[in-house]
């Protein structure tokens, strides 16, 4: 095994530590996950562990509380002096939840979709603490109350579909919290999250960790991708690269004179610029005017489900996209980005208003004109692993709209057409005749794109495309699709709540708020001296975090 690479004069922890790793190693197989990681957390203090995905962060927090099954597992994890590898379960589970407790990256998949918030809460209470299931209760409205959810009395009643994912995210800190730990391992808290409520989490836990810290020394070890939230909340940072630790120290240090490669390549990462101008000769492609999507409501009655209403997801938005122009759309969750764009490529039933492509009316396509329309409008999704199937190769995956839309080419003309996609994309022709799960979450994605460019679209609607990916692999995504645009000369409809993104990205943008467009013009004009209270509340926001 290889020694840990420590960057010179970052100094020990002070005091005597919380947390102490010596020689961590964690192996699956024959894969090793984590190699040789030393490393300790002070009490009180805050923590980072950064790098991509598949570094060994998460693992490394697993490996804390014995929950990674049949991994093998050496070295020494010490908490309190105690080593945690030599401890029995019943040791463990008494640890679990009262003194480490754990917030999980995906609030929907950790919270038990079969009980009450306040329920799930209450369990935690019940089995460290011996009281009773309504003192349990009582506390779990006054944790939800101390993490900002709102109505926290009517809140405990909700199972967690019933939850935004803020509340689902606020409720998962309130369990952590629940019986007070001296460690809180949170893994990614933030990612799902958009900007203002991610700004709002970050400042919840900062008051949550000083508060307990200032009472019992409460530490927090951070797992994370995203710079910005490291910079903001950390006091310290370790970067892991492929299992190793190859950098740590003070988070000031770390930023400012990056030592290792690896971590000045992560922190130059940030997405970079490189927006073409567009002609003033170029042509529109896409016109939508008024367009507004409603979806009937449903409540429950002594019969069942009747309609009762109503329910505005877009109102009278009016934008346009020209030939080679990127048009970037944000907002929160459930402002009606996604549901526009679905209305814009003529997937929306309910949609109402004028939309033309290439100056005709999508309604005025017909039979085979409407089978050349859907080639030349795409859409790349915000989750790839979904969006593809998993039991087709790619092969199939990505010239399955050339079987559709250019039936007349015979099986080797399809496959000579998906290797050249693929090969734009960057994936060689080894990927033919694997699939989707064999490969990283930036290949499946550019994989996703290699499919919408195989049938030479004129125009292509990004839905959240970099969310779900590492820093250095947006960029590289980034990066790409801004190589296609210039070569092919595309039209992007680029929906994301990520304002660096778009900031580099797009030409324009339009801000939705509850399903209204109010704010559009140039990026740089939007971004330099928004006249909108919510623009300048998404870009504040983006700021902090």
């Amino acid at each position: 095994m290889s020694a840990p690479v420590i960057a010179p004069g970052v100094p020990d922890v002070a005091g005597e530590p919380l947390l102490e790793m010596e020689h961590l190693g964690i192996a699956f197989g024959d894969t090793v996950a984590v190699d040789d990681l030393t490393f300790a957390i002070g009490q009180g203090e805050r923590v980072a562990l950064v790098g991509e995905s598949g570094s060994g962060k998460t693992v490394t927090a697993l490996a804390i509380l014995r929950l990674l099954g049949d991994a093998r597992v050496t070295g020494a994890v010490r908490f309190e002096g105690d080593d945690l590898l030599g401890k029995s379960e019943r040791a463990m589970q008494g640890l679990r939840g009262s003194k480490i407790a754990m917030i999980f990256q995906e609030p929907m998949t950790a919270l038990n979709p079969l009980f009450t918030i306040g329920e799930q809460i209450a369990e935690t209470i019940v089995a460290h603490e011996g009281v009773s299931a309504q003192q349990g209760r009582v506390r779990a409205v006054e944790l939800l109350a101390r993490t900002g959810v709102t109505d926290p009395g009517k809140r405990v009643l909700s199972y967690p579909h019933q939850l935004s994912g803020g509340q689902r995210q606020r409720a998962m800190i309130a369990m952590a919290l629940a019986c007070r730990p001296r460690l809180l391992l949170a893994d990614e808290p933030t990612t799902a999250l958009d900007v203002t409520i991610r700004a709002q989490i970050v400042d919840l836990l900062l008051e949550i960790q000083r508060d307990e810290a200032q009472r019992r020394g409460m530490a927090v070890l951070l797992i994370t991708h995203d710079l910005n939230l490291v910079r903001r909340f950390a006091q310290r940072v370790a970067v892991m690269e492929k299992g190793v630790l190859v950098e740590s120290g003070p988070v000031e240090r770390i930023f400012e004179a990056p030592q290792h490669p690896y971590t000045q390549r992560l922190i130059a990462s940030r997405p970079q610029r490189h927006v073409t101008p567009v002609l003033p000769i170029a042509p529109v492609l896409l016109d939508a005017q008024a367009v507004s999507v409603s979806f009937a409501t449903k409540a429950a009655g002594l019969r069942g489900w009747f309609r009762a209403g109503r329910f505005d997801a877009v109102s009278d938005a009016t934008l346009n996209v020209r030939q080679g122009e990127t048009l970037g759309i944000v907002g929160e969750s459930g402002s009606g980005k996604s549901t526009l764009a679905m209305a814009l490529l003529g997937l929306q039933r309910t949609a109402a208003g004028a939309i033309e492509f290439q100056g005709r009316p999508l309604s005025s396509y017909r039979g085979r004109e409407q089978t050349d329309l859907r080639s030349n409008m795409q859409v790349v999704f915000q989750d790839p692993f979904s969006s593809l199937s998993p039991r087709q190769t790619i092969e199939r995956i990505v010239g399955e709209g050339l079987a559709l839309h250019r039936p007349q080419l015979d099986a080797g003309a399809r496959r000579e057409k998906v290797i050249a996609a693929l090969r734009e994309v960057g994936i060689d022709r080894t990927a033919l005749a694997r699939y989707p799960h064999e490969f990283s979450g930036g290949q499946r994605q550019r994989i996703a794109i290699a499919r919408a460019l195989v049938l030479e679209p004129r125009l292509l609607v990004l839905d959240e495309p970099t969310s779900a990916l590492d820093v250095s692999i947006q960029q590289q995504v980034l990066t790409l699709l801004t190589t296609l645009q210039h070569k092919y000369n595309l039209g992007f409809v680029f929906i994301s709540h990520d304002l660096a993104v778009i900031g580099a990205m797009a030409h324009r943008v339009a801000v939705m708020q509850n399903g209204a467009i109010v704010e559009t013009g140039d990026v740089e004009r939007i971004f330099s001296n928004p006249t909108h209270p919510y623009t300048r509340k998404l870009l504040d926001a983006s700021l902090q975090g």
